[in-house]
């Protein structure tokens, strides 16, 4: 703890955002860095507590104190060598996680926790300007070959991890490109696709071969290919399947899934063939967002940097309290209302509303939604029970309408119908994360991590359970592992 009193004489700053007014003309990145002088007084402010709450808030277990101290010191290289130390994707979690660990940060109870998801992204940014980051390549190779079906965060960790154990790593991706939900899912202007591109660079030459447009359980890739050629396999796959609103009038051209509206912009953004052709513009439109989480924040910046006339996001529970009771809430992630910068950008958002039925215009085409108010109430068990408001209905005018309401299981069709793996009561891929069965599926050799396994979760979750899996993996295949968990 290099300034003991460095949380009382340093005033938080973290990063600043381009004006609105110029950001929604692109699609680029759009956060001003501090300086790196500015960061390393933020690292002053850390106060080494000592039972770090912080750590209770990350679930990759990230020594925040640790490098916290260290760019105060201004001690960048052994700064990102303690970071890499327990995160293999900082410049993923630093852009796009949702910081519990700020949430955690014993200053937070003064509202004012240390900036460290802004000073994990400066270690990570700066170690990779200053060529710091490069190819860690195994010394020996065991002879061992795993598939890693699924390219996103948790397949990229437990790929990256086995590698360096020796094995040699085949990771498939339906999609043309690489990244998961990271590629399309997530907008550049969040998350700019070079920065999975970096990164690749440094696990292609670690060994890590990938192989994209390569759909496992389809009929051109037969899912016993991987059971006949590999000594493990690893499910690294999303949770896909998106939780829908069947109501009348669900058919109507207008009402799409948001993963669909977001991966058509993005193909666009990103240039990629025949992205034309699957493009959901909202262009000139009305737009309603159904679902308050951080996909439909997406669907928000998305739609006005189309172009939209107007955006609206509805939720159906209550809005949140502008602040959390703290002696209640933390260390906790607490439950509070919060803006992100795309809601910043400009939309009405909405609360305790439901949507009854998609309205058409005769012609097969959406044009506004008829909803209603609804109330919370506990009965007698203590259960919140939804109930709609009488004579509250109302509509809201729309062309186009995203569904932002979650996603409830891994797709089952095609690789894990072909595997017959067990699953969970909620039609996640069961497996547990401890002892000697953890991450092992229902069949030997197969193991799961990240929402396959979780369900719907944080990239931050994603990423400890593949370097975990990896541990696991490489338990099996060799008896012994040196592999962190």
């Amino acid at each position: 703890m290099g300034k003991p009193t460095g949380f009382k004489e340093i005033e938080r700053q973290d990063r600043m955002y381009a004006p609105v007014a110029d950001r929604i003309t692109h699609y680029n990145e759009f956060a001003i860095p501090l300086t790196d002088d500015q960061v390393s007084q933020q690292g002053a402010r850390c106060m080494d507590c000592g039972i770090p709450f912080c750590h209770q808030g990350c679930p990759v277990d990230n020594l925040i104190p640790d490098w916290n101290d260290l760019v105060y010191q201004k001690d960048w290289q052994a700064a990102i060598e303690v970071l890499h130390s327990t995160n293999n994707f900082p410049e993923f979690t630093g852009r796009i996680c949702p910081a519990p660990c700020e949430a955690a940060c014993t200053l937070n109870l003064d509202d004012e926790p240390v900036t460290i998801k802004n000073i994990e992204l400066s270690i990570v940014e700066k170690a990779w300007e200053e060529g710091w980051i490069q190819p860690q390549i195994a010394p020996h190779k065991t002879g061992k070959r795993v598939a890693v079906v699924g390219s996103g965060p948790a397949g990229m960790a437990v790929a990256q991890q086995l590698a360096r154990a020796g094995h040699s790593i085949s990771v498939y991706e339906k999609q043309d490109g690489v990244g998961g939900l990271l590629r399309y899912g997530i907008p550049d202007f969040k998350l700019a696709k070079q920065v999975i591109k970096r990164r690749m660079g440094q696990m292609k030459a670690e060994g890590v071969k990938f192989h994209v447009n390569t759909h496992v359980g389809s009929e051109r890739f037969p899912t016993q290919r991987l059971l006949d050629v590999f000594d493990a396999v690893v499910l690294a796959g999303g949770s896909e399947k998106p939780r829908d609103l069947p109501i009348p009038g669900r058919e109507l051209q207008g009402v799409h899934f948001a993963m669909d509206f977001l991966r058509g912009s993005s193909r666009v953004v990103q240039d990629r063939p025949g992205s034309e052709e699957q493009l959901i513009s909202a262009t000139a439109k009305h737009v309603v967002v159904i679902g308050g989480g951080d996909t439909g924040s997406d669907c928000i910046g998305t739609s006005n940097r189309h172009g939209a006339v107007s955006v609206t996001q509805i939720e159906i529970l209550d809005k949140p309290p502008e602040h959390e009771d703290k002696g209640l809430t933390w260390p906790e992630w607490p439950n509070k209302l919060r803006t992100s910068t795309s809601q910043e950008e400009g939309c009405e958002r909405m609360w305790n509303v439901t949507t009854k039925e998609f309205l058409g215009d005769g012609d097969g085409n959406l044009r506004a939604l008829k909803c209603a108010l609804v109330r919370w109430d506990k009965d007698e068990q203590g259960r919140w029970k939804m109930s709609e408001v009488e004579g509250s209905e109302f509509e809201l005018k729309a062309d186009l309408v995203t569904l932002a309401m979650g996603f409830v299981h891994p797709v089952h069709e095609g690789l894990l119908t072909d595997l017959g793996v067990d699953l969970d009561a909620r039609g996640n891929v069961r497996g547990s994360t401890e002892g000697a069965d953890a991450y092992k599926t229902s069949i030997d050799g197969v193991f799961s991590a990240g929402d396959i396994r979780r369900g719907q979760s944080l990239v931050v979750w994603a990423i400890r359970e593949g370097r975990q899996c990896a541990h696991a993996v490489d338990e099996y295949l060799m008896g012994t592992t040196s592999l962190p968990r």
